[in-house]
């Protein structure tokens, strides 16, 4: 990702914080920018030490997990829980309404794509699973599969 669709993104992201009353400060920023930098998935520790590469300065993983809590609440990094690392949000640049995100997963590279799931499909869903009496806690869906760059 280029340094000014980074640099986009960032002032979006700002926007985004000013406009819900929260503020985005400067290691939250810092901690986004890693994740925008590594462009896949990373666990808070591996996180903890990029910023370390990145800024020379050392971060307690704590810290780390209270910044990654503040960016997901502000819908601007997602938790991928079948492999327990974060990554940024592939809309926060957009204009358009975020649907609910759907993750492709290549088990074989590990690169992620972000995609929307039709608000149909997700209504559908939920409504299978409340006919069952189950309670769903996230709709977000983490498909794994194989890319097509790996598959060739």
């Amino acid at each position: 990702m280029s340094t000014i669709d980074i640099d986009k993104i960032i002032a979006q992201a700002e926007r985004s914080c000013r406009d819900n009353g929260v503020r985005l400060t400067s290691k939250r920023k810092q901690i986004l920018e890693v994740l925008l930098h590594a462009g896949a998935p990373r666990s808070a520790y591996e996180i903890a030490d990029l910023y370390r590469q990145q800024t020379t300065e050392k971060i307690p993983v704590m810290s780390v997990y209270r910044m990654l809590d503040f960016l997901m609440q502000n819908d601007l990094v997602h938790k991928l829980t079948s492999n327990n690392k974060f990554i940024a949000c592939a809309h926060i640049a957009c204009s358009h309404s975020h649907q609910i995100p759907q993750f492709l997963i290549c088990d074989n590279c590990q690169q992620v794509r972000e995609i929307g799931v039709d608000e149909q499909l997700i209504n559908a869903l939920e409504e299978s699973i409340e006919d069952n009496q189950f309670h769903l806690n996230s709709p977000q869906l983490e498909l794994h599969g194989v890319c097509k760059a790996c598959q060739q």
